[in-house]
């Protein structure tokens, strides 16, 4: 059966920051319950070759190596932010090495910016826009524009099989009713909370903390939901009052999809 296994469920910086020194940070550096790689999920299909990968952060070669996998073929990217696009020019090598092209799928604007970003890219990596839709493992893919508050936009992603639903979205913050439409009548959301609870300044954030997701989930009402995307406010040893149906994300976690 296909399986999601997270391999980094942490924000833009990671946990730890290099920096700091609070009791999740420093949790992290200790037993590291709480150590967080730069969000990102392989998407494990039943069949060899139907398997791909969702973001390439920074972290992407140390996830890799914690998987015990030595290539990866297909990707899908959210946006070009640096840490969900960090880890192109390894992937990018890792395909030069065995000569062949990876598949690198996104709407045709974050291709165009990544293409900007590393002008090289395309020798290594074909890039195939996602905007009308793709088909990747047996899984039917559409992708639409979410807001990411101070930050911009990203781009989330629909996956449906007959009789699973599911989507990917993890930076977002503010959703309105028409970025919300594709998140009804889901088996399961993963959903970006960077925090519980968000003190910042309204305008300068970016992503939803875990009250505001707990409304989102309220209107749309998916089966099951997991919180990733967390920052070092997220401590995986306290208990947290969260919906019913709701795990935080752990690197390694595994969940089936069906």
């Amino acid at each position: 059966m296909d399986a999601l296994i997270f391999l980094g469920t942490g924000d833009a910086m990671g946990v730890p920051r290099v920096y700091c020194s609070c009791e999740v940070c420093e949790e992290a550096r200790t037993t590291g319950m709480n150590r967080r790689l730069r969000s990102s999920v392989l998407v494990q299909g039943q069949e060899e070759g139907d398997s791909f990968l969702i973001d390439c952060g920074p972290d992407w070669r140390s996830q890799m190596e914690a998987i015990g996998q030595r290539a990866t073929a297909r990707m899908l990217v959210t946006h070009a932010h640096f840490d969900h696009i960090g880890g192109l020019p390894e992937w990018a090598d890792e395909c030069r090495w065995r000569q062949a092209k990876g598949e690198l799928y996104a709407p045709q604007e974050v291709l165009d910016q990544i293409q900007r970003q590393f002008p090289w890219i395309h020798r290594q990596l074909q890039m195939i826009p996602a905007d009308a839709g793709i088909e990747l493992g047996g899984w039917n893919i559409t992708t639409w524009k979410v807001t990411h508050g101070a930050n911009g936009y990203a781009f989330a992603y629909r996956l449906e099989k007959p009789g699973f639903r599911w989507v990917y979205c993890s930076d977002s913050i503010g959703l309105n009713e028409e970025e919300k439409r594709p998140l009804h009548g889901l088996n399961l959301l993963v959903l970006g909370t960077s925090f519980f609870h968000e003190t910042a300044p309204y305008p300068t954030r970016s992503v939803y903390d875990m009250k505001e997701a707990a409304e989102l989930l309220q209107e749309v009402k998916p089966l099951r939901t997991v919180y990733t995307h967390m920052s070092h406010d997220i401590d995986l040893n306290r208990s947290y009052p969260l919906p019913p149906q709701v795990t935080l994300a752990v690197a390694g976690m595994k969940v089936e999809l069906v």
